[in-house]
């Protein structure tokens, strides 16, 4: 984009667009020339500040590295990976999906039949999934809408793999969304996922990977706590200080 464009129209200049791109250019370039992951075919794209990455690693060990390498990169409220280990197929579940499914290949749910719905439940209720089945499940404005929230965390949790990651997106309860919907139960903010990183009655823990917040939406990437140490103290303090 030239600087003609730019001085055109300055105020609609497609501004965050250009930054999605600047970032997923230094995205490829850090891991082309990081020897760990440089062998690697990767699918590296930024949207709306969330890292939207696919491929396939040797192992998990690999996949771990990765994605902590992904969320040191600046700029970014989220990372999306869909990493395959070893070849084998990724397990995805997009909760309230409604009409959009995150990922075409994700099971859709909600509590209404629609074209991108696979399977109609109630979200409030135990989810009809066994347990460890998922490697990603997507929540995208749909916490705010659980009474017993507590109640679909637990869930979530139990059908997640121990290596699964929860991807929250949810309005922030500054933004005007946040607070004029009224099918919302609840205010949003980072520090709510917060409070499921620790032991607590009636809480099943889960370990923060990234947290972010623009001035719309609170973004939280989390890994579910089952045969691994729980969150640390300093992993607290990195995504909730």
């Amino acid at each position: 984009m030239s600087d003609q464009e730019i001085r055109a129209d300055p105020y609609t200049f497609p501004w965050r667009r250009l930054r999605d791109e600047a970032i997923a250019t230094e995205l490829r370039d850090t891991l082309a020339h990081d020897r760990r992951t440089a062998a690697l075919r990767l699918d590296v794209r930024v949207r709306g500040g969330v890292a939207h990455v696919a491929g396939e690693v040797a192992s998990e060990a690999q996949r771990g590295l990765l994605r902590g390498l992904l969320r040191r990169q600046a700029g970014l409220l989220a990372v999306w990976d869909r990493l395959a280990v070893a070849g084998r197929p990724l397990e995805l579940l997009d909760i309230g999906c409604g009409d959009t499914k995150q990922v075409p290949e994700a099971i859709g749910l909600d509590s209404e039949a629609g074209p991108q719905v696979d399977c109609v439940a109630d979200l409030e209720r135990p989810l009809p999934f066994p347990d460890d089945r998922f490697d990603h499940v997507f929540a995208v404005h749909v916490l705010e809408h659980i009474r017993d929230l507590l109640g679909l965390m637990r869930e979530l949790h139990r059908i997640l793999r121990p290596t699964g990651v929860l991807h929250v997106l949810s309005p922030h309860w500054r933004f005007v969304n946040g607070v004029a919907d009224p099918t919302h139960c609840r205010f949003m903010d980072v520090q709510t996922m917060k409070y499921f990183c620790g032991a607590k009655p009636g809480v099943s823990p889960w370990r923060p990977l990234s947290t972010g917040s623009a001035e719309d939406n609170i973004f939280a990437d989390m890994q579910p706590v089952k045969d691994a140490p729980p969150a640390s103290r300093d992993e607290l303090a990195r995504w909730f200080t």
